[in-house]
């Protein structure tokens, strides 16, 4: 238990000085991209123990599910049914785009196809996992490596093309976050805390895919459209968010347990810097259709996790029933479709 609280009391002031030195530098979402990365450094250096408590990174979730979930008014899930058949089409493309960059990369790396596959559908890190773990004949470790390895350069990618010359969004210094009450009483505080707490509970026990997300955005969206004002969080408490997922993040990686690093991280580099290219270029097509900002389209397209989205989409004022509502969709597509369709198509080919 001391060498544990060692240990993370040290990668937390890692994070926190990573944090701090983005911030300084003026990076876009400082707190997530410092933590991230200092943590992720550190862990290269042996003579160093680290740990971070996964509680840290589900709290965080609880939080910024509950921001997320603030944005579900009865407006916002109206349009978001309106949106189902532009959802499924634009999940399905970019899955399939995912797919032939798998396919092509497969055949110039040499690495088979089910595993490059597995390792490059987008935003299901842990359902493509456990399916990597289940499947005979896939590398697991290559999956994993992949997966993580695409979800901290996305996230890497996305702040950059956002604030920098690509879309040329300019940060927003929020006092407060959310779109509640700035006003509510203390025991509104207690009644959202509760719920959430209690929702986040309930998903794991249903094995709800991210349940320490999705059970803090679907007992919030209710609260509010039962009537309830959602309280505002302080930007400090987002902060400190972006920190705990930062931290959990950047100890994800663990190239010591691959063969051919380099090898494998250009893998991981091309096919995350093609979806992203993929994605910023249906989002054209997605804000024409819609009628939104540019922004809110790639931020609900782009291959990342919701959790960070959401987070990125607080900074810029995107709308965030609509990021929630694309990102949730193919979260919901990956979780139940995906994975019985692997299958299928695995056997196929294996008979062929």
């Amino acid at each position: 238990m001391k060498y544990k609280l060692t240990s993370f009391l040290a990668a937390l002031i890692i994070a926190i000085a990573g944090g701090f030195l983005f911030f300084l530098l003026q990076v876009p979402v400082p707190w997530l991209l410092g933590s991230m990365f200092a943590v992720l450094i550190a862990c290269r250096f042996k003579s160093l123990s680290l740990y971070w408590p996964p509680f840290l990174r589900d709290t965080a979730l609880v939080v910024v599910g509950y921001t997320i979930g603030l944005y579900f008014t009865r407006s916002a899930v109206e349009k978001m049914i309106l949106n189902l058949p532009i959802m499924l089409a634009l999940t399905v493309l970019v899955i399939c785009f995912a797919a032939i960059i798998a396919k092509v990369l497969s055949k110039l790396s040499g690495v088979d196809y089910p595993t490059m596959l597995t390792g490059s559908i987008p935003g299901g890190l842990s359902q493509m996992i456990l399916f990597a773990e289940e499947t005979k004949g896939i590398d697991l470790t290559m999956v994993t490596f992949l997966q993580v390895s695409r979800l901290l350069m996305i996230v890497f990618f996305v702040p950059f093309i956002i604030f920098g010359p690509v879309l040329k969004q300019e940060h927003s210094n929020l006092v407060l976050i959310g779109n509640g009450n700035e006003y509510a009483a203390p025991e509104t505080y207690l009644i959202f805390a509760i719920v959430c707490i209690l929702s986040s509970m309930i998903g794991k026990r249903l094995r709800f895919p991210t349940p320490f997300l999705l059970g803090p955005i679907l007992a919030a969206a209710i609260l509010i459209n039962a009537g309830m004002d959602g309280p505002h969080l302080p930007s400090l408490l987002m902060d400190a968010t972006q920190l705990m997922i930062g931290g959990y993040i950047g100890m994800l990686m663990k190239p010591e347990r691959l063969k051919r690093k380099l090898f494998t991280f250009l893998l991981a580099f091309s096919s995350s810097f093609l979806l992203v290219s993929g994605s910023l270029v249906m989002s054209v097509f997605l804000s024409e259709q819609l009628d939104i900002s540019i922004v809110t389209a790639f931020l609900s397209l782009a291959p990342g996790g919701m959790d960070q989205m959401g987070i990125i989409a607080h900074e810029v004022k995107a709308d965030l029933s609509i990021v929630t509502g694309f990102q949730l969709f193919r979260l919901f597509f990956i979780f139940f479709a995906i994975p019985p369709l692997l299958r299928w198509f695995f056997r196929r080919k294996m008979k062929g």
